[in-house]
């Protein structure tokens, strides 16, 4: 298995790179023997992210400011990736997320941003990232999505709708692409104690135990055990998979009698 996880010689680029999930996977990546490109729009998370995994691995770890949801700027990401580190073999759209709120107050541009952030973006990095996947006949592509694109969530229609739409990108992509030796998986993230969550839920009063109440698991993810399943996917392990949505969240919840 450790052979078959090995990506060593690889390049990657992972999106949202700066912290949680894509700092995490930068490091994992890495540690497994990429070298590793980061993006995000924050330069000193970008930076400390990268020095950290250079100093944790030894392998070069590249940060790039990037907005992803512009597209000159994700065409220098990749152009940037491809001249300092002289290919790509994996792509991870980790990049995303939203502010909630209910149906009828959602106005029109808070839609437009949460699937420019979702969609958009992870469509404009596949797009230029795949010119080369297809020229060298490989490349695995790991979209990050959320327990609210397969189960929805109140307060997020437009947020459930952008994942579910990139959950369905990742399948047409994998049915187009697959003859060419590109593999494209999606993974539906639950609830994640990152840096930025904990800081955001904290803000709004949220407590982590009831957060995870009705996990199976009896408790929150980590970006760590994130970025084991999004190692796994750009891996060989992950050779025959593609087109699937894994869903990373703890278990299902549902209801029905309590078996205490």
């Amino acid at each position: 298995m450790d052979d078959l996880l090995d990506v060593s010689g690889r390049v990657a680029i992972v999106t949202g790179g700066g912290t949680g999930i894509g700092a995490a996977t930068a490091h994992l990546l890495a540690a497994h023997g990429a070298d590793v490109v980061v993006a995000a729009r924050t330069v000193e998370d970008l930076e400390g992210t990268a020095a950290a995994v250079v100093a944790g691995s030894g392998r070069r770890c590249v940060p790039v400011p990037t907005d992803v949801r512009d597209e000159e700027q994700v065409i220098d990401l990749v152009e940037r990736t491809v001249d300092e580190l002289g290919r790509i073999d994996v792509l991870v759209n980790n990049a995303g997320g939203t502010r909630m709120g209910p149906l009828a107050d959602i106005p029109t541009r808070a839609w437009d941003a949460s699937f420019d952030l979702n969609v958009r973006s992870a469509y404009l990095c596949t797009r230029e990232a795949g010119q080369h996947f297809l020229a060298q006949g490989s490349g695995a592509i790991v979209n990050i999505s959320s327990g609210a694109g397969v189960n929805g969530v109140k307060g997020g229609a437009h947020y459930s709708s952008s994942k579910a739409a990139l959950q369905m990108f990742t399948r047409v992509t994998a049915a187009e692409w697959g003859p060419h030796g590109i593999r494209a998986n999606c993974i539906a993230v639950g609830g994640v104690a990152s840096e930025r969550a904990v800081a955001a839920w904290e803000v709004a009063g949220l407590d982590q135990a009831e957060l995870s109440a009705g996990t199976p698991l009896g408790r929150l993810g980590t970006p760590a055990e994130v970025a084991n399943a999004i190692l796994f996917f750009a891996s060989d392990a992950a050779s025959y998979i593609t087109g699937q949505t894994l869903s990373v969240d703890g278990g299902p919840q549902m209801g029905g009698i309590d078996l205490g």
